[in-house]
């Protein structure tokens, strides 16, 4: 490296009668005067997109280097990194990808360090630094390893759809440096293969990751998904707490030859039994709203089963069950056992959400919609589709959903939310205790474009 550096900044041809006497010269020089070291760390530093971050460095013993040349660079002196000369920065030859980026830390110039700061960290300034100093005819470098990390967004898990009698969950996140590893674990920590695996390289040189996973009836049901990053061993987790019985499909091969075997043996009649025993295990509901709790701006109509926001308030009583503050309303029918669930067709608007509350969700003032407050509800905020947790969970879904199934297994304490036209889970919330309170259908809706019905 020094006899490049040497060619370099000298102009001279490195020929062999020139590396001749560039080894005479540093040989007669270091004999005379070898007089300073530089040095740097000996193992890897790790900077976070993003962020600044000094890359350390300093002569040995600890000389004053105000009035010397300093020039940090990549792989050649020219164009550089960033070069301090007669006392002050020069810029004319800097590289432009780190223009208006570097700041050689002048404060420690007399101590010796000659530190080089770095704002606003990006993937492409990973690699191999130089550290060169030079006073008159006497110069050192030394290098340094910068690794550059960025832990990206919590990793997010979906239901997909049904696959090789399973049902396929991936896992998404966005936002890592380096590329990241992805696992699957079940609840006692141990590794679960995947499916498949797809990362992506976005614009910005972070990587994006799609993870997927098959589960069946009989496996585990409790997964998380782990994303690490690679260079600081740093980790995000999600975890899929409870996926209920009643999500995986009925229609696997050995019951679809049941069904055969009933027609062909029992006609029309074992046929029809065959259903009524599915259907009795979850049972679709006919709702209507209760115009008791409804909001003064809300307005019910189709016999109390579609709700819309005006601009004007209703002449209503203010009795103890009707929103006072947030244009909720909650439904007629409420439920204390058994597996429930019914479709709401959503449409236009920019503010609105469908779920589940309990009876004694507070009615008057401010409501945060959370579990913790007795909703469980996932909807739509001005841009984004949103599971009412704590903080707001974000959903990632492929298309607009046109109807949202809302499901109900009270001894579970289970609520999701589906597609109700592609059968494709939307999100579900951890398992709940409802301790017998009775749970309503719940809607809200803040903006007058908005309209939610109650499928018949």
């Amino acid at each position: 490296m020094q006899v490049l550096s040497f060619c370099h900044r000298t102009g001279a041809r490195c020929s062999l009668p020139g590396l001749i006497v560039f080894f005479i010269t540093c040989s007669v020089h270091k004999l005379q005067s070898a007089h300073f070291k530089v040095v740097g760390p000996d193992q890897p530093v790790t900077a976070t997109v993003g962020e600044e971050f000094v890359l350390p460095c300093h002569l040995s013993p600890r000389l004053s280097a105000e009035n010397m040349e300093v020039t940090w660079f990549r792989s050649q002196l020219s164009p550089f990194v960033h070069r301090y000369s007669d006392g002050k920065d020069q810029y004319g030859q800097q590289m432009p990808e780190y223009q208006g980026r570097t700041e050689l830390l002048k404060d420690g110039l007399t101590s010796g360090s000659v530190a080089l700061r770095i704002f606003s960290i990006r993937p492409s300034d990973e690699g191999q630094y130089s550290c060169f100093v030079q006073d008159g005819i006497d110069y050192e470098e030394t290098l340094l390893e910068l690794n550059v990390a960025a832990s990206g967004s919590a990793p997010h898990i979906s239901v997909e759809d049904y696959q090789e009698g399973g049902i396929r969950l991936v896992c998404r996140s966005s936002g890592w440096y380096p590329e990241p590893e992805v696992l699957w674990r079940d609840p006692s920590g141990q590794h679960l293969p995947s499916l498949s695996g797809t990362n992506s390289q976005e614009v910005n040189e972070l990587f994006e990751i799609e993870n997927s996973i098959i589960i069946t009836e009989n496996s585990h049901k409790n997964l998380s998904c782990v994303v690490r990053n690679t260079h600081t061993n740093h980790q995000k987790e999600s975890t899929l707490f409870y996926i209920s019985d009643a999500f995986f499909p009925m229609t696997n091969p050995w019951m679809v030859a049941l069904c055969v075997i009933l027609v062909v043996l029992a006609g029309f009649i074992g046929l029809t039994i065959y259903l009524f025993k599915i259907k009795g295990v979850t049972t679709k509901e006919t709702l209507t709203l209760d115009p008791d709790t409804a909001h003064p701006q809300l307005v019910l109509f189709e016999e109390w089963k579609s709700v819309r926001r005006r601009d004007t308030w209703q002449d209503l009583d203010n009795n103890p069950e009707r929103f006072e503050y947030e244009r909720c309303v909650l439904g007629c029918e409420g439920f204390t056992s058994g597996r429930h669930y019914w479709e709401v067709e959503v449409g236009g608007g920019e503010y609105w959400a469908v779920g589940v509350a309990r009876e004694s969700v507070k009615r008057k003032g401010e409501i945060i919609f959370e579990t913790e407050e007795g909703i469980w509800a996932v909807g739509y905020w001005g841009s984004q589709y949103l599971a009412a947790t704590s903080p707001r969970f974000p959903l990632f879904l492929k298309w607009v959903p046109r109807r949202i199934r809302v499901y109900l297994d009270y001894e579970v304490g289970q609520v999701a939310f589906f597609d109700a036209d592609r059968g494709v889970l939307i999100f579900a919330f951890p398992p709940s205790f409802f301790a017998g309170e009775r749970i309503h259908p719940w809607l809200w809706v803040w903006d007058t474009e908005s309209q939610l019905r109650l499928c018949p």
